[in-house]
């Protein structure tokens, strides 16, 4: 068993397709494939800060991540900022949600960041033990104003 996290190529793209679909279903999110033809174009946009890492176990696809840079005025730093991460239900187990989230990790001191954040649901119990494991659960609420 190999477990390999890099940069997707071109020939990712059916794969990432597919398990991000699986992510937007997994948080009930209607995602439209014009949506994710939009995100695909921002992680092979070297001008735009999203980033993506995936997993590759054996050849295949498994997992995916996208993160970015986020400036901390209080802080007078950047962190990185960890979206999305998912892995395929049938490769959880695997190893590689905590490869994915230390390759990010090791990118955000490579970049100089301070810390690196991020949400998730407050029932998601599996992932949150992993979490758990990797950082520290902050005392901060989310709120979101909608504007569209």
């Amino acid at each position: 068993m190999s477990l390999l996290i890099r940069p997707p190529t071109a020939a990712d793209r059916d794969r990432w397709n597919e398990l991000y679909a699986g992510y937007a279903d997994f948080y009930q999110v209607e995602q439209t494939p014009q949506m994710r033809d939009r995100v695909w174009g921002w992680i092979n946009d070297p001008s735009h800060e999203t980033n993506c890492l995936v997993a590759e176990l054996d050849g295949r696809i498994i997992g995916l991540t996208h993160y970015r840079p986020y400036a901390r005025p209080l802080a007078a730093a950047t962190g990185g900022f960890l979206d999305d991460l998912f892995v395929d239900r049938a490769a959880r187990g695997t190893g590689a949600a905590r490869a994915l989230i230390e390759a990010v990790a090791d990118e955000g001191r490579k970049r100089g960041w301070t810390v690196i954040r991020w949400i998730t649901a407050d029932n998601n119990y599996r992932a949150r033990t992993l979490y758990d494991k990797l950082a520290v659960k902050t005392q901060w609420a989310t709120y979101d104003i909608k504007l569209t």
